[in-house]
């Protein structure tokens, strides 16, 4: 499958699991932020398989957000990539600091 159509897919697996209908907003938020401890988790390991695995659960929640919130992620990635792309800073202790 192509990115759009494991979108697709994502959304019609969310609206089957009564997420959309059931769910609310701060709720996909917190298992956003529980999925990012676990990419945390995997990443101190140095486990691939568990990193893989949690940069894919981010994604289907911040895709279902992204649908509750009634956007497109495609969207909200363009627009902070508009917001970055202008923004300059430095590296401190590996990781970037914007100015």
């Amino acid at each position: 499958m192509d990115y759009f159509e494991l979108e697709t897919a994502v959304i019609a697996w969310a609206e089957d699991k009564g997420i959309f209908e059931n769910g609310t907003t701060i709720a996909q938020a917190i298992k956003t932020m529980e999925e990012c401890v676990e990419l945390c988790q995997a990443v101190n390991a140095g486990n691939r398989f568990e990193i893989k695995d949690a940069l894919g659960d981010i994604m289907v929640t911040i895709l279902i957000q992204a649908q509750m919130q009634g956007m497109s992620l495609e969207d909200c990635l363009e627009s902070a990539y508009k917001v970055i792309s202008k923004r300059s800073g430095k590296m401190v202790d590996g990781q970037f600091v914007k100015s």
